[in-house]
């Protein structure tokens, strides 16, 4: 097993940050205009009621491709979230690895 080196973690999290902000960013602008591509959807619509145009507006096209695409925003942002997270719990390990290891020495010393 080689040896681990904390800075790895470190400049992993560094390189990442910026593309899980911008995942996360273009999740939160997704999620905003799921609104307003309804709203457009239902005015289009030619049904009486506010529920049928509403319905007309979830079963349009457009409206089933921006869901899918908020599907793969949020599994890249959950991604990234995870890899960082990782990144994070293995710098964790290494502290806590070398504490005991003074401890260690400490206490034989």
């Amino acid at each position: 097993m080689k040896e681990f080196n904390p800075h790895d973690s470190v400049q992993f999290i560094y390189e990442k940050a910026p593309d899980y902000a911008k995942a996360k960013g273009e999740l939160a602008q997704l999620e905003v205009f799921k609104h307003s591509l309804k709203a457009i959807k239902m005015a289009q619509a030619d049904g009486a009621s506010i529920a049928a145009k509403e319905m007309e507006a979830y079963r349009s096209p457009e409206y089933q491709e921006l869901c899918k695409a908020i599907g793969t925003a949020t599994e890249q942002a959950e991604k990234l979230k995870w890899q960082l997270e990782a990144a994070k719990m293995r710098f964790e390990a290494w502290r806590t690895e070398q504490a005991n290891n003074r401890q260690i020495e400490k206490m034989t010393t």
